[in-house]
């Protein structure tokens, strides 16, 4: 039945929907509103746009709820594979909106771009870094000829298809959250737990499309994200697309036992950290990693544990064993393309001193960083460092093999990092090694690793 008679007026306000209903509602009924006796009205998160709009069948909106719809715009057509068409289509069944999961050099932005060019409405694009705002706005200017707003690393300029970074949109979706109807959520894992979600509540857009390789598996943090994005409409894994869309790859977990004077340091610093561990589980049940950080800070028992395992967690890093066996792999893959990744900063630049090898950290401006990683692009540089600038969607082609220094790094990390080496060549066979230090915490670390690629070849 339509009843837009009975509609309430919405207005957009500093990233959320002020409700002015009629007489004839009880605006506690409509979705996310609540009274807000600052205003002496009723209020919602701007993102509950849609689901007002839905329960009233058509509201009405006055003039700082949405702008005008765009115009026609200079879109190329952008070709897909039949798994991104397939993708494309899953989420066009649930209204244009939804998570879709591809694995790292599957071709995320590219299905993004073909979802931007068939809803060919005002469209903001959200990226974690600075590096992916570059990335992000030279793909769009491949298919797309009008230009391309930039929010984000000094600059700031809205326009039809925009992209922004989450920092300069957390700091303006007050302003611009009414300007777009199709939001586009790069690396979308990082939201859902609470830190970053203001982003997109700020946003009346209700065509949502979220792209990530590593989904959330905490089933809270999924249900707030199926909130502001929506579902997972399409998955798959790095073990589908392997050989056919992904280079088929080799995997090698190479545990490496360390020296005496090695364990000797490991087992003194271990010690006190899993006695404290001990006390802490007697008291509190299931504590969690936080949990153990936040007891340690109460006591200077507690704070000399976890000096201990700083110091243990810095010694594994890059033992003895762990050096020889990367320089063996190193003139073993002398003709190939390699990525090490570390588990620190520093241990990135131990190496990069040691082999004398460019490190890429957070600390590399973007000028240098784009110099390193063409030259690497372009063969000149065969061997890049990095701790986790590379983990998320930077494009570095054509690398062949990806050396991973063991650490702390969960099964989100190494999906992406293994990611980087599996873009697909004629006859391609990438190579994947892991460097674990023997009868240490990184061997739990691993064995949690080992099933994330999907693929039963990992030994």
């Amino acid at each position: 039945m339509q009843r837009s008679h009975l509609a309430p007026t919405l207005s957009f306000d500093r990233g959320t929907i002020v409700v002015r209903p009629t007489s004839v509602i009880d605006p506690s009924v409509l979705p996310g509103v609540v009274w807000d006796g600052r205003i002496g009205g009723w209020r919602a998160p701007a993102h509950r746009f849609r689901d007002i709009g839905a329960f009233w069948g058509d509201p009405a909106i006055d003039s700082t709820a949405r702008l005008p719809a765009a115009g026609s715009s200079p879109w190329r057509n952008v070709e897909l594979r039949s798994y991104q068409k397939t993708a494309l289509t899953a989420w066009v069944m649930n209204d244009h909106r939804g998570v879709v999961v591809l694995p790292t050099g599957a071709g995320k932005t590219r299905l993004a771009l073909a979802a931007a060019a068939l809803r060919n409405t005002r469209t903001l694009c959200l990226v974690p870094t600075r590096v992916l705002l570059g990335q992000w706005i030279a793909q769009i200017r491949s298919v797309y000829a009008g230009e391309v707003g930039i929010f984000g690393d000094g600059e700031r300029s809205l326009r039809d298809i925009t992209v922004s970074t989450y920092a300069s949109a957390w700091r303006h979706m007050t302003e611009i959250g009414r300007s777009f109807e199709t939001l586009i959520v790069d690396e979308s894992h990082h939201f859902g737990d609470a830190a970053q979600d203001e982003i997109l509540e700020m946003s009346t857009a209700p065509w949502r499309l979220g792209l990530t390789a590593t989904p959330s598996a905490d089933p809270i943090v999924r249900r707030r994200a199926d909130e502001l994005i929506g579902p997972v409409v399409h998955s798959q894994t790095i073990a589908d697309l392997t050989g056919t869309f992904l280079a088929d790859f080799e995997s090698c977990v190479w545990l490496l036992p360390l020296n005496a004077r090695e364990r000797a340091q490991y087992d003194r610093d271990m010690e006190a950290f899993r006695g404290f561990s001990r006390l802490v589980r007697e008291r509190m049940l299931h504590p969690g990693w936080l949990d153990l950080v936040r007891e340690a800070k109460k006591t200077p028992q507690g704070e000399a544990a976890m000096a201990g395992y700083r110091r243990a967690r810095a010694l594994v890093a890059l033992t003895e064993g762990k050096t020889h066996a990367l320089v063996e792999l190193l003139y073993r893959h002398a003709n190939s393309k390699t990525l090490i990744f570390t588990a620190d900063t520093t241990t990135a630049y131990r190496l990069s001193r040691f082999l004398l090898v460019p490190a890429l950290t957070a600390d590399i401006k973007r000028v240098e960083r784009d110099c390193l990683i063409e030259a690497f692009r372009q063969g000149d540089l065969p061997v890049l460092i990095s701790c986790r600038v590379l983990n998320e969607g930077v494009d570095v082609p054509d690398a062949d093999v990806a050396i991973v220094l063991g650490g702390t790094a969960g099964e989100r990390e190494h999906v992406q990092r293994v990611g980087r080496v599996l873009r697909p060549a004629e006859g391609k066979i990438a190579s994947i090694y892991e460097l674990v230090a023997d009868d240490t915490f990184e061997v739990k670390q691993a064995d949690r690793r080992r099933g994330a690629l999907g693929d039963s070849r990992i030994h």
